[in-house]
């Protein structure tokens, strides 16, 4: 039998309670939402349920209309992505291959709005939207949105766009390969990777805002899941169990999409540095 080392027995044991650490908090919002309120506060706040209360998650989708908040944060959030990545690909393509001083410009100010905090710019985004007549509707969410996350997509894009050789294009025309084959065939499928974990970060980002969508949004019938759910305390304060059930159905599109697309993270990660 191979002797296994002490290192690696260390390793094995760190890394099992690491994962039980990582998990733990997903676990018990699952137990959570399956108990009544006996249990989450009094009798058995951390185990699991010795009752299971499955209708819990009936009187989500009944009372608490979280139907309704899940649609609206869908269109949202979909909207935003189509929007952000398609816009993001296109000047990003351009900027990383037409060195010239002014694209070195344009792509440094896109920069600069990765530092700028949303509170900065709330009360003025507020005018903007009434102006383009846009109030309370799923679009004063969607163009906010597509504009606070260009700026990381372009970040993340150009460091693969400038690791990709000009010979790739420049084959291609010589074949008589017109832009938009060259591009959507042989430039696009070299950065899906990227693209990819472009969409769990403008996923995660606009399913989970708050602080405009509170701004923006005072109909009923529009809010999203994280403005829907912060008003269930108010209305239903005593079904804590029903309120842990929604933020559990809240959450899983953004595991789902995560257990999709997690490879490609690291791929990402490692060629998104800026270069001039």
């Amino acid at each position: 039998m191979k002797k296994v080392s002490a290192g690696k027995i260390i390793t094995f044991v760190f890394m099992c309670i690491y994962l039980v650490i990582s998990l733990y908090p997903l676990i018990w919002l699952l137990f959570y939402s399956l108990k009544d309120n006996s249990e989450i506060f009094v009798t058995n706040p951390f185990g699991p349920p010795v009752a299971w209360q499955w209708e819990n998650y009936s009187k989500a989708v009944s009372q608490f209309n979280i139907a309704l908040y899940f649609r609206n944060s869908a269109i949202v959030t979909i909207g935003t992505i189509a929007l952000c990545i398609f816009c993001s690909l296109l000047f990003t393509y351009v900027v990383a291959r037409v060195r010239t001083r002014l694209t070195r410009t344009m792509r440094m100010i896109v920069m600069m709005g990765m530092f700028i905090p949303v509170q900065a710019i709330m009360t003025p985004l507020v005018i903007m939207v009434k102006n383009l007549h846009l109030t309370n509707s799923l679009w004063s969410l969607i163009v906010p949105y597509t504009a606070l996350g260009f700026p990381f997509a372009v970040m993340v894009l150009y460091g693969f766009y400038v690791n990709l050789p000009m010979e790739l294009e420049e084959s291609a025309y010589m074949d008589g390969a017109s832009f938009f084959t060259t591009y959507f065939k042989i430039i696009f499928p070299q950065v899906k990777s990227a693209v990819a974990v472009l969409i769990i970060y403008e996923f995660m980002s606009a399913w989970n805002e708050f602080s405009l969508a509170l701004v923006l949004i005072t109909k009923d019938a529009l809010k999203t899941l994280p403005l829907g759910l912060s008003s269930f305390k108010g209305q239903f304060s005593t079904d804590w169990g029903a309120t842990g059930a929604s933020l559990v159905i809240a959450s899983l599109p953004v595991l789902i999409l995560y257990l999709f697309f997690s490879e490609k993270v690291s791929d990402s990660i490692a060629f998104s540095g800026l270069k001039d």
